[in-house]
């Protein structure tokens, strides 16, 4: 039987809403993972719950669909990419609890999250439960209080999701095997084929699928008794699982536990979703020892160094973890900030491990240091055995280490492929392996890099070869032979904690032997019969799947060429959960550049290549052509997210009643752009395509990107922050959006910028008719209407916090009796913008700061010519108005804070930091610079040691904007923040960056939305430190901030005039 996608879809659509998709950009982009293969998905759907999953088997054995599941998507082994249908099981899975006590029922476990009330005296949680879509580093950072967290410690943590790391059986840095989630699983919570849902923490449940799935249990037993009676086929599973080993699914379950439910436990753990969706798994809690010391030890060669991986792994019982990374590693990172002097010293051949010991107590650390120390004497380092007790140094290095893969990556050819190996050996054979990897390295010429986790004998060795060369190809395939032959030789494993995925499908067999493989074909069997979970996984009849549907790595813009969609940037960035994040945007953009190639070259091709879901081709094509206001509105309601605008064509008139300034400028396109599309709505009302040629592919791509790459793009930059190699996709909205800026657009922009003081007028009086309207109608009535204006015509939305238009008067406040002053630069957003009527404060900023002041004993002084300067940020996607006003602004600051060299205060943190950037850029040029502090660094520094402060007896919000973390003075906002208070000061740690994005909150409101969503749950959820008050340092954000939460939220100044005297 063939599979039915058509009618898949047909089904499913009306259950899923708006979150199953079809259209090619996002099958594309939510295909993409961190591997070296490209699947694109016939169907994606975002799963929410367990009885969606359970319809999705249902429907899979139905119409004879395979499904595949994906979380974080950071697996290297093409174990996380599809052809069928991609379930995607991350945001909504999101539950912790901790158990204190295993006997307890579950309504007694107690909620867990990144943010615990508990203190670290507190009873100390024995194991914890977690959602398949919870991050790593969540998990631990809810166990930090307790000083315990889970036991895999992938390099990914940050970004992997549990689902992942136990179906991978990831491990990592330290936990080796001992504490990987074999050895650490407490319970586990699966759903099989058949829909049923088996947790094995319940007795109830247990007995239940005992009964009822008999023959599955009966198989399982009858597969551990074969084992039993096969001395060999023993031997060799316990030698096998002595090391790391990710090769096939865990034979050891069946060896090492009789009772089924402990089979069933350990079964599925590396089973990498071939066998069932794991919805949630119970983690032992280990250790989180509070001291550690870390060690960067250099060595002449790798045999030296695996000298001393012989002696650190004979005190394995003292020794966390020991990093092996080769001369190409340190050559590799020896470019980025902050990287530690003693890299330099290292030359070519030369290698390094990086060393870590911890224990509970200071006392305790420092004899394990003694104790390792004088054992490394017989195996000396190049420069010395140094440990450092800096958790600040420990950081530096060890962000290194786990951001290796990218780093080594991004210095690849253009066009290559990163092919990632994970292989691992007996301590014995941990030399004699790294030397023949070496030596393969030459033989098929390939400039590799080794590093790995030399303590667990786990070796990781990059190529990047050019696969479109046919001669690169096969040596890479030849390559891949004699590796998995060599590992065998060896005794050692071809994966050891990437899991098998497609890359090592075609070598299980060898590794395992024929009565081995049969047992992990019986095991799929038993689980999977008619092979529609995650299938060409772990068991493949193709033996060349390994080197099929490879990423083809066409060049793009120099400041996106170097990723390798490791997917660490996905974390932090606000439209992660709305459109695409920074590394599918960047995907798709290769992929448009891939087909533009071969459209320059004549080479694109009209006949069919995405033959998906069969529709009438020319009733899709019609849609696309023509899509009336009222169609477009009606699809927006079938679409994810119902607010998806429709960025129908407005004129220029209208555009001035009802926009602000920035509004204004990125809307300038639209006012020349006749029958722009809405390509959101489009692609959710044609929920089913006609299969696509490759033109009318590159056709799809170019239009959707619009909305998925460019508009719903925050251009935040905070993917930079976890990017190991700091690549800012940012730059790709702001590229295009100055490249497709038409003429039109252009004169309005300098039109508006150069007649500022009008434009603000224009913007306080489509503020007045906004207020106007929320006062008459009431704040919900006219947010309601605006979001209804907006889909259909593309106009700001009205937030129920809608600022006030701002009429105060700037003028300098002096006094003789003052000692000091400073020039206040006022954005022109907040001399725009006064605080809503829902605002506990109700005073124009420039009012409050001026209060603050005069407590202070300081003069305020105002810039001459104020009406007419603007940092350029509000004009950014115009390259000449941005420039000249920033460089008017700047003049215009040096010569208010020459005479005195006074300081300069800036009230927007966004414009802080923009400030900063092209002050430094003109001072190179001119020689001089100036001062210039963000808002809370000025009252932190200087208004703080001058003021009265009488704390206040309460608990606050507190924001840390974007633009504080990038220009690293966020702290600064919580020593202020704790100067005021003696409450908890509240942090939604999940929120980077709150999507408002300056305009985008009232043109994209959609974006803030889906960045905030998780924002009013968890501050009304706080029980009796429930807080009515937040505090940030952008007023932009604020909006977006209150709108969110429900209540308001204003500048850090607002709260130190209220408790200073």
């Amino acid at each position: 039987m063939q599979p039915d996608y058509q009618g898949f879809v047909s089904v499913a659509k009306s259950a899923l809403k708006g979150r199953i998709y079809t259209d090619y950009l996002r099958r594309f982009a939510y295909g993409t993972d961190a591997s070296c293969y490209r699947y694109v998905p016939q169907v994606v759907v975002r799963a929410k719950n367990e009885k969606e999953i359970c319809q999705l088997f249902k429907w899979s054995l139905r119409f004879n669909v395979p499904l595949s599941f994906r979380a974080a998507g950071t697996s290297l082994s093409g174990q996380a990419c599809s052809e069928g249908v991609l379930v995607l099981a991350n945001s909504y899975w999101q539950d912790m609890k901790f158990v204190f006590n295993p006997s307890d029922s579950e309504s007694k476990h107690k909620k867990a999250s990144s943010r615990n009330s508990m203190s670290a005296d507190s009873e100390s949680p024995q194991s914890i439960w977690l959602s398949c879509g919870v991050i790593g580093s969540d998990a631990n950072a809810a166990l930090k209080p307790f000083g315990k967290k889970i036991g895999p410690d992938p390099a990914t943590i940050n970004n992997a999701m549990i689902g992942g790391i136990f179906s991978n059986n990831s491990s990592g840095m330290c936990c080796g095997v001992k504490q990987n989630s074999y050895n650490t699983i407490k319970s586990v919570r699966v759903i099989l084929h058949d829909g049923f849902v088996l947790d094995t923490s319940d007795e109830k449940n247990l007995h239940t699928f005992m009964r009822t799935h008999k023959g599955m249990v009966d198989s399982l037993l009858a597969l551990r008794e074969q084992i039993l009676a096969d001395s060999k086929l023993k031997a060799l599973i316990k030698r096998k699982f002595a090391i790391k080993n990710t090769t096939g699914y865990s034979l050891n379950a069946l060896l090492d536990f009789s009772d089924i439910k402990d089979i069933l436990n350990h079964i599925f753990i590396g089973a990498e979703g071939t066998l069932g969706f794991v919805s949630r798994v119970e983690y032992e809690c280990v250790e989180d020892y509070a001291f550690k010391a870390c060690a960067l030890l250099f060595y002449e060669n790798l045999l030296g160094a695996s000298e001393a991986v012989k002696i650190l792994a004979h005190n394995e019982d003292i020794v966390s973890a020991a990093e092996m990374m080769d001369y190409g590693c340190l050559d590799a990172v020896s470019h980025l900030e902050g990287i530690p002097e003693i890299i330099f010293r290292a030359k070519k051949g030369n290698c390094a491990l990086l060393v870590q010991l911890e224990d509970s107590t200071k006392e305790g650390l420092e004899s394990k240091v003694s104790r390792i120390k004088s054992a490394l004497k017989s195996a000396p380092s190049l420069f010395g055995e140094e440990f450092s007790y800096d958790s600040k140094q420990q950081d530096s290095w060890w962000k290194i280490r786990k951001g290796l893969l990218p780093i080594s990556a991004s210095t690849r050819r253009s066009g290559s492929t990163v092919i990632t190996e994970d292989i691992c050996f007996e301590t014995e054979s941990f030399a004699p392996g790294m030397e023949k990897i070496t030596t393969l390295f030459e033989k098929y010429h390939f400039e590799g890099i080794i590093f790995g986790h030399a303590l667990s004998g786990n070796v990781h060795f990059i190529i990047t070869p050019l696969l479109g060369d046919d001669t690169e190809r096969e040596n890479f395939a030849r390559f891949m032979d004699d590796m998995v032959d060599m590992v065998v030789s060896l005794g050692g494993s071809t994966k050891a904690e990437h899991g098998t995925g497609r890359m090592m499908a075609p070598f299980v067999e060898k590794e395992w032997g024929k009565k081995a493989y049969a047992l992990n074909r019986r095991i799929k069997e038993i689980f999977d019969a008619k092979n529609l979970i995650n299938p060409d996984v772990i068991i493949c009849d193709d033996n060349t799947i390994h080197l099929k549907n490879l990423k083809p790595a066409n060049a793009i813009e120099d400041f996106i060429n170097q990723c390798m969609e490791c997917g660490f940037c996905e974390k932090v960035c606000p439209s992660k959960d709305l459109t695409l994040t920074p590394r599918q945007r960047i995907a798709v953009r290769r992929e448009i550049a891939r087909l533009e190639e071969l459209e320059a070259k004549g080479l694109l091709e009209d006949k069919i290549t995405d033959s998906v879901i069969q529709e009438s081709a020319q009733d899709m094509r019609q849609s696309t052509q023509s899509l009336s206001p009222n169609s477009a509105l009606e699809s927006s309601q079938e679409s994810l997210h119902e607010s998806s605008p429709n960025p129908a064509q407005i004129d220029s008139q209208s555009s001035y009643a009802h926009s602000f300034m920035d509004t204004l400028k990125s809307n300038a396109n639209m006012i020349v752009e006749k029958g722009t599309k809405d390509i959101a709505s489009k692609i959710a009302k044609h929920q089913t395509h006609a299969p696509l040629t490759q033109k009318e592919i590159l056709k799809e791509l170019k239009k959707g990107y619009a909305y998925f790459g460019v508009q719903t793009c925050a251009t935040c930059s905070m993917c930079a922050s976890l990017c190991p190699l700091e690549i800012d996709t940012a730059k790709i909205a702001s590229k295009l959006k100055r490249e497709q800026a038409g003429f039109v657009a252009k004169r309005v922009a300098n039109n508006l910028a150069t007649h500022l003081p009008r434009t603000m007028k224009w913007g306080r009086n489509a503020i007045k008719v906004a207020n106007f309207g929320s006062k008459y109608l009431g704040a919900g009535i006219a947010k309601s209407l605006s979001k209804g204006a907006h889909k259909v015509f593309s106009t700001p939305i009205v937030p129920t916090f809608m600022p006030k238009p701002n009429t105060y008067m700037l003028e300098s406040k002096t006094s003789p009796e003052n000692k000091s002053s400073v020039i206040y630069f006022s954005t022109c957003i907040n001399r725009m913008f006064a605080p809503s009527v829902k605002m506990p404060d109700k005073r124009p900023i420039q009012e409050v700061f001026e209060n603050v002041c005069r407590k202070a004993g300081v003069n305020v002084l105002y810039p001459q010519n104020l009406e007419n300067l603007c940092c350029g940020k509000a004009f950014k996607d115009y390259q000449k108005p941005s420039d000249e006003l920033a460089y008017e602004t700047y003049k215009e600051l040096v010569i208010s804070a020459s005479e005195e060299k006074l300081d300069i205060v800036c009230d927007h943190s966004a414009c802080t930091y923009e400030l900063l950037k092209r002050v430094e850029e003109f001072a190179k040029h001119s020689g001089i610079s100036i001062k210039l502090y963000d808002m809370p660094q000025y009252i932190a520094q200087v208004l703080l040691p001058k003021l009265s402060i009488a704390p206040l007896e309460e608990n606050i919000g507190l924001y840390m904007m974007c633009a504080t973390k990038k220009g690293k003075w966020s702290d600064t906002l919580y020593q202020v923040a704790k100067a005021c208070i003696k409450g908890e000061i509240i942090i939604h740690q999940k929120t980077e960056c709150c999507g408002f994005a300056g305009n985008k909150g009232f043109t994209t409101p959609e974006l803030n939305e889906s960045a905030l969503k998780e924002f009013k749950a968890f501050y009304e959820g706080l029980g009796d430190k429930k807080i009515s008050h937040g505090y940030g340092s952008s007023s932009t954000c604020e909006i977006g901030l209150s709108e969110q939460s429900g209540f308001g939220w204003q500048n850090l100044i607002y709260l130190v005039d209220k408790c200073s005297q």
